[in-house]
């Protein structure tokens, strides 16, 4: 089957008939949750007052809801008119450690926190696909887990309510699932994904180099640090260029360099910390292999000695080739065809979506929010203080969860 018929026998099934104008009748709803979870950011794997918002959000509706203990998580099952199997959609909650500088109306009122990912906007368009699916709930053969999550920025929160059961939460395994993420980056309305490595892992390391101090003016006294430090930082980019392939990357950044404390005094030790991004497991232990060998060698030509210590993080986060391909059909014919673009490259940047696609066949997928009147590669980024998302993509958010849980649940 071409992608053209594909798109075809979706445009033809009445289940997906008004499925964009039921989001956009939603729209209220999702903007004014969106606004309330924005002004009112919160951090990490305990966020009550977005659980108490998403909880009050979800009343009216006939789901079963299940509430976190090791996190601050929702879980509610919409079960639909006949058995089937489960699908789950997700949608995270948590905001990032930083200053906001929007300007916007509903701006954060939480000192030094803001929700410059679009977690905000994920909850919202999460709450209102479960409104609108629960009017379609004739349509669904099986369930719909709708998998709210804290601590996504670096806590985890995917693994603890894997922990938690979220998986098994409708009585049977989960057979697909769907995150979607929304960037300022690109044109707004437009879903995009790709089969295979989508987003990258994540570890953060630290070297840490042992010389001898001593005074700055005698260095032959001393056993300097800092010049083993230095020739390291070169090394290690050397390293990633030329012992792995550039079809399966890495990409090493050290971001701190720390040594001494005045101009003439040579110090004992100096650190190096770092993060190492790549698309496969076995590049990932590879390099982290590779750390501190190239790093030992360095500091012991120089006279010193060194210690390694690494910060594992999220795993790779790899679509399900059919899964990708299917939500850029459903995107093409519930949204237009221009909406549904195949996505090129993937990104460097992590998700711990990656944990629940390392046990269900799915897919993360991208939604364009630029805002009006900035072209998208002009547009403050995500993590930016100052990004802010268009909000009238929201409702193609909403329709493409609905859309998904519903093809699934034929």
């Amino acid at each position: 089957m071409t992608p053209a018929d594909a798109a075809a026998n979706v445009t033809d099934d009445p289940r997906f008939s008004g499925l964009l104008e039921a989001a956009r009748a939603l729209q209220p709803r999702t903007v004014a949750l969106r606004r309330q979870l924005h002004k009112h950011p919160e951090l990490g794997l305990r966020l009550p007052r977005s659980r108490a918002a998403v909880l009050h959000a979800l009343e009216g509706l006939d789901v079963h809801v299940t509430k976190g203990e090791s996190c601050d998580s929702v879980v509610a099952v919409l079960n639909g008119a006949k058995p089937g199997p489960s699908v789950l959609l997700r949608g995270d909650m948590d905001a990032l450690s930083m200053p906001e500088d929007s300007g916007l109306a509903f701006a954060s009122e939480e000192p030094g926190k803001m929700h410059a990912c679009g977690h905000d906007t994920h909850t919202a368009m999460l709450a209102s696909a479960a409104r609108l699916l629960h009017s379609r709930r004739e349509a669904l053969s099986g369930r719909v887990i709708f998998m709210f999550q804290p601590g996504e920025e670096g806590h985890h929160g995917a693994r603890h309510m894997i922990e938690e059961g979220v998986l098994e939460a409708g009585g049977r395994p989960v057979e697909r699932a769907l995150a979607l993420h929304i960037t300022a980056t690109a044109t707004s309305g437009v879903i995009t994904c790709r089969p295979g490595p989508i987003m990258a892992s994540a570890d953060a390391w630290t070297v840490r180099v042992t010389g001898r101090g001593g005074h700055g003016a005698m260095p032959f006294h001393a056993i300097d640090p800092v010049p083993a430090a230095a020739a390291m930082v070169g090394a290690l980019q050397t390293m990633v260029t030329r012992r792995f392939s550039v079809f399966d990357p890495a990409v090493l950044t050290v971001g701190r360099i720390t040594a001494g404390t005045t101009s003439n005094v040579i110090p004992e030790t100096a650190e190096l910390e770092g993060t190492v991004r790549t698309m496969s497991d076995d590049v990932r232990s590879q390099v982290l292999e590779e750390i501190p060998k190239v790093c030992a060698n360095i500091a012991a030509a120089h006279g010193c000695t060194t210690s390694f210590d690494v910060v594992t993080g999220y795993p790779p986060t790899r679509n399900d080739e059919h899964v990708a391909a299917r939500v850029l059909d459903l995107a093409s014919a519930v949204l237009g065809a221009r909406f549904g673009p195949p996505m090129a490259d993937p990104l460097m940047a992590a998700e711990d979506f990656s944990y629940v696609l390392q046990k269900v066949p799915g897919t993360l997928a991208f939604l364009g929010a630029c805002p009006p009147g900035i072209e998208p590669d002009k547009a403050p980024p995500n993590h930016s203080n100052r990004v802010h998302f268009d909000e009238s993509s929201f409702a193609h958010g909403v329709a493409m969860y609905a859309a998904f849980a519903l093809d699934t649940l034929r």
